[in-house]
């Protein structure tokens, strides 16, 4: 139980020696035979649980809000069910009957909930390796609450675990267990009475277990985390529920093998770490978990947390999942056929005054009290000063441009009037969660920053893609009252990150709606852009976000214009990271599977010309609707009808490129390129970037 077994158990991690060693491994095992009685641990920590208690708050929560709000965004595409409903204490029949169903259906719920998340963030690839049961009491191994109930060990039973599945250990092993489930009677109402804490017999019994889970940690061969150090212990009864982390380290417990409870009571006192959130409601009257409410949400992301450490790093971040909520988000407005209404930072629209009815007024959510002067307004002639860990430089604004979705900003440093660059203004850190409408602009501006600079230093250097120019973050008005150790200080500006690029140019999309998009163009178009993907896949690097706004026309001082991939803020740089999604314009592969293959951008970038080109995109509000509309215009030829009007050059790129569409095979980017130039009218068409490798 207490040791450590030398097969691989682990999910694909080595093993490790112990992480304590002659001497202290045989104490650490000896104290683990002792301790055995949760109660002699509570009774040692009476005073110390009443010191504490008078302090308000009593313990820090292990999960901030804006965490938990992140972590919701990721969860809205995943489903879990609980397919064992929790009794209701209050419409139970017998006593007996409604604690043996409660245990089946926590079960259930950590099944559910394993199983949902690991699909979900580490993929379906793999079964699930982790296994749910029961834990007894008196010999304290772990038994399917079935056969347990069946065996008549429903009064031994206290808690229920979540860990690794291994056919030798079909009792479970204390180091292969991610998180513990306490079942107690009142966990809500003795909350209520404890000011929204747990009760000391409570917190006691969830100390207990956690210290057992740490000593076997630290006497295990698995291959932990460097979060192994916590444990999560959830506590709930049949309608609520809570989680306590609890962090220790076991190289600062005394061990006094002839009272093992002082020893550990004292542990917690000086060395331990403990986080309780408040308990909140999980199931619902009728027995379903409340997925969707902070209290599932809670135990949800402890549970995500325990996975971590046994399996790494998910495939899928949680900032990755939570990132599709705006493309949901505009497709439920597409589907309720609703205006350019803008979304606040909670993700609750916020009607503005536009009309001079006097029925129709300024909504304001209380949630998101922005006063007017905090409204970041950079108008034509303001001057905006930027700050690097080196140096401070002003950019006087020249022109506001804008998206669709948010504004950017041709600007000139103030030392070189007469030098244009873009300049993009992040959301405001203030903000109390990171804006989902925001997260536009983190992409706009944080996330091509990273890109941008990973371009840089490894070297990728092409007309054809932006250049970094400068990034940082803007210096406020007045004095900056931020502390040494870093951070923000109140002011809503403290913060908000600033990139610089340069070229500037016109967007294909104002040159379509303006009638200058024509042949040569598209030629040109394609060539350049195509020059700057290859550029860019020479590094591993993928755009993922190709659409007419993402492509600027460069002319001035020129004989002749050029075009500039830009917007990198999607790019994918490794197998986690995720394309935008666009209706119109992102890829089948992408759209199918959230992911690039190799033709993709090239797909992305015929969809962009034959819409430059005159042809019909139809208005699509689902990702069905986009992949059936892929389907009719590819098998029908329509879009290499539509761009063999204007050349047959890129009628043929369109042939090859549906060739590649969904396949593994690579671009052929340098024979593409050479075509092209070939066609491009004009006698000197300047130094060309070597796209070869």
């Amino acid at each position: 139980m207490e040791g450590g077994s030398p097969d691989q158990e682990s999910i694909g991690s080595g093993t490790r020696r112990s992480s304590v060693s002659g001497s202290r491994s045989r104490n650490c095992k000896e104290f683990l035979r002792k301790f055995v009685d949760s109660e002699g641990l509570t009774a040692k920590l009476e005073e110390w649980f009443e010191l504490v208690s008078s302090k308000k708050p009593a313990f820090d929560v292990p999960f901030e809000l804006i965490d938990l709000q992140k972590f919701d965004y990721a969860l809205e595409g995943i489903s879990f069910q609980q397919l064992i409903r929790m009794p209701n204490a209050v419409y139970a029949s017998t006593s007996e009957a409604a604690e043996a169903t409660a245990y089946f259906a926590v079960e259930d719920f950590l099944h559910a909930s394993m199983k949902g998340l690991w699909e979900a963030f580490w993929g379906q690839e793999e079964p699930m390796p982790f296994t749910v049961a029961c834990l007894y009491n008196e010999n304290l191994k772990f038994y399917q609450a079935e056969k347990a109930i069946a065996n008549g060990k429903l009064g031994g039973l206290c808690g229920t675990g979540v860990f690794l599945k291994n056919p030798r250990h079909p009792h479970g092993k204390w180091d292969h267990i991610l998180e513990l489930a306490l079942l107690r009677p009142d966990v809500g109402n003795l909350a209520i009475d404890n000011d929204g804490q747990p009760s000391l017999s409570v917190l006691g019994e969830a100390l207990f277990y956690a210290i057992r889970v740490l000593l076997s940690r630290s006497l295990s061969r698995l291959n932990f985390s460097e979060t192994s150090n916590a444990v999560y212990i959830v506590l709930v009864d049949s309608q609520f529920g809570g989680v306590v982390k609890v962090e220790g380290d076991v190289n600062k417990l005394e061990f006094n093998l002839n009272n093992v409870y002082e020893s550990a009571a004292e542990w917690i006192k000086k060395h331990f770490r403990i986080a309780v959130s408040p308990v909140d409601r999980i199931w619902n009257k009728l027995g379903n978990a409340n997925w969707g409410d902070i209290g599932a949400l809670q135990v949800l992301f402890a549970t995500f947390h325990s996975i971590t450490q046994f399996a790494g790093l998910p495939k899928h971040s949680v900032e990755d999942l939570a990132a599709d909520h705006s493309s949901r988000l505009q497709t439920r407005r597409a589907e309720r056929q609703l205006g350019e209404t803008k979304v606040n930072g909670n993700g609750l629209f916020r009607f503005q005054q536009r009309s001079v009815s006097p029925e129709i007024v300024e909504v304001q959510d209380e949630s998101v009290k922005i006063e007017s002067e905090e409204l970041m307004k950079l108008e034509v002639g303001s001057v905006l000063w930027l700050e690097d860990s080196n140096w401070q430089k002003g950019y006087q604004i020249n022109e506001v441009y804008s998206t669709g979705e948010h504004p950017y900003y041709v600007a000139s440093p103030v030392e070189e009037p007469g030098k244009n660059l873009f300049l993009y203004v992040g959301s405001r850190p203030s903000q109390l969660e990171p804006a989902w409408d925001g997260m536009n602009l983190w992409y706009q501006v944080q996330r091509q920053t990273k890109i941008l600079t990973v371009m840089k230093q490894k070297g990728l250097s092409s007309k054809y893609l932006p250049d970094l120019s400068a990034s940082g973050r803007i210096i406020h008005p007045g004095q900056c009252q931020r502390s040494s150790s870093g951070g923000n200080c109140d002011h809503p500006w403290c913060g908000t990150p600033i990139l610089v690029t340069s070229p500037v140019g016109e967007t294909v999309g104002n040159m379509v709606s303006g009638g200058q998009f024509g042949s040569d163009e598209a030629i040109r178009c394609c060539h350049d852009c195509l020059s700057a993907l290859s550029t860019a896949a020479s590094a591993g690097i993928r755009h993922g976000d190709i659409r007419p706004q993402n492509v600027i026309c460069v002319r001035s001082g020129l004989r002749h214009p050029y075009f500039v991939l830009i917007g990198w803020g999607h790019a994918v740089l490794e197998e986690r990271d995720r394309p935008a999604m666009n209706l119109h314009f992102s890829s089948t592969f992408a759209l199918q599977e959230g992911k690039l293959c190799s033709a993709s951008d090239a797909e992305s970038l015929v969809y962009m010309l034959y819409f430059c080109c005159g042809g019909e995109l139809p208005d699509l509000d689902s990702v069905e609707g986009a992949l059936q509309w892929r389907e009719t215009v590819w098998s029908r030829r329509l879009i290499q009808q539509k761009l063999g009007d204007v050349s047959t050059l890129l009628k043929a790129f369109a042939d090859y490129v549906d060739s590649l569409c969904g396949t593994p095979y690579p671009m052929d980017y340098a024979i593409w390129l050479r075509r092209l130039k070939r066609n491009i009218q004009e006698e000197d068409y300047g130094k060309e970037v070597d796209t070869s490798g």
